[in-house]
């Protein structure tokens, strides 16, 4: 344990996700060692983040400006709507340059034990922009966990009715892994999923 400022500093920086005790001491002293220029421009940017950025109105992706660059895009197909848990998952799909519609961001997953319901989601505003009638597919990319799951679940039988067309990312084995590490749920679904060898060699 360190004093006063120095300790205060390291506790801040171990409530960041992702950051433990030690890593939260290894940066509060590169902070420390830094120079005055460094700490202010860091101080300055965190500032002007929580100053301008915001959420889209329409998506709920993170932006800049009332509405984020993708839906700003007149070239994305405004038929095919992607739903995403976090804004990272946006930024993980487009980095693939293979999905040229909208997305959704829920704003995280459904998981009774925190206390999240759909309440707690951006389902309702999911559901208005689902009035549109443009809107013919509708991709759901929650993450492959529990709470992924039941997110997944609730989404199309919610969406079942409005007769739009419900798909879910496919699951499965990464290109250049082995057999031997994948767990039963991804190589089941790898089975469940199985395509035509011909179809597989496409992707090669």
């Amino acid at each position: 344990m360190y004093e006063g400022i120095i300790q205060e500093l390291i506790d801040e920086l171990g409530r960041l996700p992702g950051i433990g005790p030690k890593s939260a001491q290894r940066i509060a002293f590169h902070v420390i060692q830094s120079e005055s220029v460094d700490v202010n421009r860091l101080v300055e940017v965190l500032r002007l983040v929580k100053e301008r950025v915001k959420f889209c109105s329409q998506c709920f992706n993170i932006a800049e400006e009332e509405l984020c660059k993708i839906c700003r895009d007149v070239r994305r197909d405004d038929s095919l709507i992607c739903i995403v848990e976090e804004s990272k998952d946006v930024v993980a799909i487009e980095r693939t340059r293979e999905f040229r519609g909208k997305y959704h961001v829920l704003g995280g997953a459904i998981s009774p034990i925190d206390g999240i319901g759909p309440e707690q989601l951006k389902i309702r505003e999911l559901l208005t922009r689902l009035a549109d009638e443009r809107i013919k597919e509708i991709i759901i990319a929650t993450d492959p966990n529990l709470e992924g799951e039941a997110t997944a679940t609730y989404l199309a039988r919610t969406i079942k009715p409005l007769g739009i067309k419900v798909s879910r990312l496919a699951s499965g084995l990464p290109v250049g892994g082995d057999l031997e590490y994948a767990d039963e749920v991804t190589l089941g679904r790898s089975l469940l999923q199985r395509i035509p060898f011909e179809s597989s060699m496409k992707s090669i």
